[in-house]
């Protein structure tokens, strides 16, 4: 009995030892709530997206366009382009993009979608591209893999469609303060999940929409392939209100490309939304100039022997 009382007096005695050598204190980033946080129901913000949605019916944007190739797969990233232009955009699916060479401001790419088929000519290489806006041959990396649906659908979040399965979740995500150092901020989001309708019972991931609970306005949107990996990121960053103040749009969209190894950021420096436009803006039926180098990016013959596979893997600088 005496022994059992002081091994007990032992440990006692032995406790704050313990607790002072086993325990280590480390630092990490210290945050703060914001201000203001915003609640909403799963109905208000899909509300919400489509609202945002259907009021924009077009859009005219003076722009700056930078990209990046290259990533882990080739263990670096190279920047290839940094270009003012021009980005039309219409409903449903028709996008026009222009890029200008510096100094002359001639063209240095005109590419034009119709949400099936695109063409893209770039002048200073004598050299067209066309082809469906779906890539087809997967081994198309860079800025070979470009096609316009992918800024077309960075730009525009999509409402969501009566088929799609659609759940939510929150979590959050740090944000540094723009006006003060080492001042960040856990910022509280929803995440719209928007699902396939089941087949079999199994349903897929189509896209993730991140929404901040400062604003309610979405930071990122992240879209999957049939294969549920996720194709495009599209962050959103530096809202204005366009069309006295009906619209509020991103001026700064980042977007990645991780299965293609391509990134793009759009900067919009200027624009005008839903004004008219001519039908003469999406026309895919222009002559592709005869002394140019033909790629179809449909053809896997083409793909491999045309003069334009070279050209289509680095734009003109």
């Amino acid at each position: 009995m005496k022994i059992k009382q002081a091994v007990a007096v032992g440990l006692l005695a032995m406790t704050p030892a313990f607790t002072g050598c086993l325990s280590h204190t480390r630092s990490v980033q210290k945050m703060r709530l914001p201000d203001v946080v915003l609640n909403a129901t799963l109905d208000q913000l899909l509300n919400q997206v489509d609202e945002r949605y259907y009021a924009l019916q077009g859009m005219t944007a003076s722009v700056q366009i930078s990209a990046s190739t290259g990533g882990s797969l080739q263990g670096q990233i190279k920047d290839s382009m940094n270009f003012s232009g021009y980005i039309i955009m219409a409903k449903p699916e028709n996008i026009h993009v222009i890029l200008l060479l510096p100094v002359f401001r001639s063209k240095a790419l005109d590419m034009v979608s119709d949400g099936k088929s695109f063409k893209m000519l770039i002048p200073p290489k004598s050299c067209a591209i066309v082809g469906s806006d779906v890539v087809a041959n997967s081994s198309q990396k860079g800025l070979y893999s470009l096609r316009p649906a992918v800024i077309l659908d960075s730009l525009m979040v999509r409402g969501f469609s009566p088929d799609d399965i659609i759940t939510m979740t929150q979590d959050s995500r740090p944000v540094e303060n723009p006006k003060k150092k080492n001042d960040w901020i856990e910022e509280p989001e929803y995440d719209i999940e928007f699902l396939s309708a089941p087949v079999n019972q199994v349903a897929r991931t189509l896209r993730v929409l991140h929404i901040s609970r400062v604003n309610m306005l979405p930071y990122r949107q992240d879209i999957y392939n049939e294969e549920g990996k996720v194709v495009t990121q599209a962050f959103y960053e530096n809202y204005q209100k366009f069309d006295d103040g009906k619209i509020d749009f991103p001026t700064k969209i980042v977007i990645q490309r991780p299965l293609d190894e391509l990134g793009l950021t759009i900067t919009i420096t200027k624009a005008s939304f839903n004004q008219k436009l001519d039908a003469d803006q999406f026309d895919l039926g222009q002559q592709v100039p005869a002394n140019y180098a033909l790629q179809n990016m449909d053809d896997p013959v083409s793909a491999k022997t045309a003069p334009c596979v070279a050209h289509a893997t680095q734009l003109p600088r």
